[in-house]
């Protein structure tokens, strides 16, 4: 393929993959623990990294790495303490995030609005080899945790109160997941764009409980989805000259779209075959006897 004779394709396509693989891997604890928007929270508080990074010189991945996992620990304390202010702190968790990475941004030398364009949206172009190094270290961490630990986060997300009953260190895993997130959004800023990788967590996760309602398929359907829409979509970008990130998750919607259409039938003719099968009830066993009502009385 011609894309592949550039360097900076190569670069790309090889962060997609990381990025298809990542964001459903971690994506579908989140939606276990009805937590869908998690990415997208943590996306605003990775831009402050992103900003610091360019202020202070240094790499905005690393940076917003560790901005990232500073903010997603916070989220996790709002969570166990805020109450019924948790919901106004978070909001200024999110919100100030955002506006500390513009600020900074704005405020390092040479900072302009591209260089914060390419890391909403997401950018091939601007994909160096520093990035991909830390893409591929920080993606092999989020498979570890959600590989490694899949039947504790399993646990964890289906009832809390149980994993802690059985002795699971409930709150530590719930840091972890909220931290694995959060390097998952740092994997996928450079290809998705922060505003945009909380639908690549989410919507392959939905789109393989079209098919399958088994954890281990379901996992194992979101991130062949979610390596699909990536690769599809940095490749449509490469030829039609269009933002990839939201060549992405339009790709990841239509996926969605198609497996939805395609899984209705499915589920129909599986729930006749069912009815089918089931042996038919005999109306004798439900008849009432002669002289007693529906109450079991006895008539006059």
């Amino acid at each position: 393929m011609e894309l592949l004779n550039y360097a900076f394709m190569q670069r790309a396509l090889l962060a997609a993959v990381l990025v298809g693989i990542t964001a459903p891997a971690i994506g579908i604890y989140l939606v276990q623990r009805r937590q869908p928007l998690m990415g997208d929270g943590i996306g605003h508080v990775a831009m402050t990294g992103v900003g610091l990074g360019f202020l202070l010189s240094a790499s905005p991945v690393w940076m917003a790495a560790a901005v990232s996992v500073l903010g997603a620990v916070l989220m996790e304390l709002i969570r166990w303490y805020g109450r019924t202010r948790g919901d106004i702190a978070l909001a200024m968790l999110f919100y100030g995030g955002m506006a500390g990475g513009v600020m900074f941004i704005n405020l390092a030398p040479g900072g302009s609005n591209a260089n914060l364009m390419s890391y909403l949206f997401g950018s091939l172009s601007t994909v160096s080899q520093s990035d991909v190094v830390a893409i591929f270290l920080l993606a092999a961490f989020v498979v570890l945790v959600t590989l490694g630990l899949r039947r504790q986060l399993f646990a964890v997300g289906q009832d809390e109160e149980f994993a802690r009953v059985t002795g699971l260190p409930v709150r530590a895993l719930n840091l972890l997941t909220a931290v694995t997130a959060a390097v998952t959004v740092t994997v996928a800023m450079r290809v998705v764009g922060l505003l945009l990788v909380s639908a690549l967590m989410v919507v392959p996760v939905a789109a393989a409980q079209q098919l399958s309602r088994s954890f281990a398929a379901t996992f194992a359907i979101a991130v062949a989805i979610g390596v699909s829409v990536t690769i599809g979509g940095t490749i449509t970008s490469y030829y039609q000259d269009v933002p990839p990130g939201a060549t992405i998750v339009l790709l990841t919607i239509a996926a969605f779209i198609a497996l939805t259409a395609l899984a209705t039938p499915l589920a129909r003719r599986r729930a006749r075959a069912l009815a089918a099968a089931r042996p038919a009830e005999d109306p004798a066993e439900y008849a009432i006897p002669a002289g007693r009502g529906a109450t079991g009385e006895v008539g006059a």
